[in-house]
C-alpha cells in the first residue's frame, strides 16, 4: 500500500522513480490505468469485507489488527480515488470553462 501510495505521490508531482527512469519509454493508456486503479480500489475493499466477515463469525485465524489495517487501508484507498476524481472534474470544468 505506501508503494503504491508513493507511486500515485510520484506520479501527482511528475517525477520518475528511479526503476522507471531505466526502463524504456512506453506508451501508456489512461482508461487502462484508471480501470486498473478502480479495480485495486474495489480488490482492497472487498478484501477487507471478507476479513471483517470472517472475524464477526468468530474466525480463530483473523485478528482484530488485521481487521483494523485492512479497513484503514480501504479508506485510504477510497479517498486518493474520490480526490483523483475531484481533481478529473475540475480539469473538465476548467477545461470546459475556456474560451476560444
Amino acid at each position: 500500500m505506501l508503494a503504491q501510495l508513493r507511486t500515485a505521490a510520484a506520479l501527482a508531482a511528475r517525477k520518475p522513480q528511479a526503476a522507471e527512469s531505466t526502463a524504456p519509454a512506453q506508451k501508456t493508456d489512461f482508461a487502462n490505468v484508471l480501470k486498473s486503479s478502480l479495480d485495486n480500489v474495489s480488490r482492497v475493499q472487498q478484501n477487507t469485507e471478507k476479513l471483517v466477515r470472517d472475524f464477526t463469525a468468530g474466525d480463530p485465524n483473523t485478528n482484530l489488527h488485521d481487521v483494523v489495517i485492512s479497513m484503514q487501508k480501504a479508506n485510504i484507498s477510497f479517498q486518493q480515488t474520490v480526490q483523483v476524481r475531484n481533481r478529473l472534474v475540475q480539469a473538465y470544468h476548467d477545461i470546459m470553462n475556456m474560451q476560444v
